[in-house]
């Protein structure tokens, strides 16, 4: 008896077995999320979305509909006596060198500049996410001879290929060759981000399960791996219409980018530099105008950046 154990007493708390089906049950009335509405909930908390919303719109309405903003015409109403004047009524920003309204001059360049910035973005894209989807998805002998090309063309800076490619085609420059001049040579950037992200998402889970079914992988590629491997390129194309603008007013400010007959900040801007001492006001509302858009397209795609990324949203 001495050697016999003692039982030891269990004691077990009350509890409600009501509260446990509420901890267990569904919640079915909780929101929607994924992570473009986590995205778009995320900008529509942060201030500096609704700055550079504001600033991309202006800016697209200014280029769509330039005669909303000013009636003078900016290359017809061009008077020598008026030569680097001041600031008068009807002409809030004053006049170049020519006797061109600034300001006038500005709002018809802002098509040229938006559009140079659009079609070099749409070439990119179409570039780099053939490019980058082929070889981070397909793998092997094909990502090795992709990732060469591209290694080739990330090589060559493409404003110094663009200044070649302008200085050959010097007779036929227009905004297609120019934009054409630029995106050729600016597509790697867009393939790397976008092959990286594919060789991430191609090992997930839902790719695996696809595959066990016999999905075929073209489809697979396109159904379930692109779409969940296209944030980084969105914030990507953001960030290179910003660059495409200040690289077509680059060429034009070195002379070799768009003649002189087209409306272009940066040809105004060079056309303005000899006069920087006697009359600033022809170069500086135009660098303005060009650092304003700019920073807005960059501030967007800061903006679409962080909201794209849990760790950022959660250190927030």
């Amino acid at each position: 008896m001495a050697n016999k154990r003692k039982s030891a007493n269990h004691y077990v708390a009350p509890f409600d077995e009501k509260s446990v089906d509420v901890i267990d049950a569904v919640r079915v009335d909780d929101k929607v999320s994924n992570l473009w509405l986590d995205a778009w909930r995320d900008m529509r908390r942060r201030p500096m979305f609704y700055i550079s919303g504001v600033l991309i719109l202006l800016v697209t309405l200014v280029a769509l509909f330039p005669t909303l903003f000013t009636q003078v015409p900016p290359d017809l109403d061009c008077q020598l006596s008026n030569s680097n004047g001041p600031p008068a009524p009807g002409h809030i920003l004053g006049y170049t060198k020519q006797g061109c309204d600034i300001f006038s001059r500005i709002v018809h360049g802002t098509s040229t500049s938006l559009s140079v910035g659009v079609i070099v973005v749409v070439m990119t894209t179409i570039l780099g996410i053939f490019f980058g989807a082929i070889a981070g998805f397909y793998g092997r002998w094909v990502d090795a001879v992709l990732s060469r090309v591209g290694d080739i063309f990330f090589s060559i800076p493409y404003i110094l290929a663009a200044v070649v490619v302008m200085s050959v085609f010097s007779a036929y420059r227009n905004v297609f060759i120019i934009s054409l001049a630029i995106g050729i040579f600016a597509w790697p950037s867009t393939a790397r981000v976008l092959r990286a992200e594919i060789l991430r998402v191609k090992n997930s889970d839902f790719v695996m399960a696809a595959t066990a079914i016999g999905v075929s992988r073209f489809r697979i590629l396109m159904r379930h791996v692109m779409p969940n491997s296209l944030a980084p390129v969105i914030v990507v194309t953001t960030m290179s219409l910003a660059a495409a603008i200040v690289a077509e007013a680059t060429l034009s400010f070195l002379g070799v980018g768009l003649p002189t007959t087209f409306m272009s900040w940066g040809n105004d801007i060079s056309q303005a530099q000899s006069d920087l001492r006697t009359a600033p006001q022809a170069l500086i509302y135009p660098s303005i105008a060009l650092s304003i858009t700019v920073l807005a397209f960059i501030m967007m795609g800061e903006v679409i950046r962080d909201a794209l990324d849990p760790k950022e949203r959660a250190t927030r």
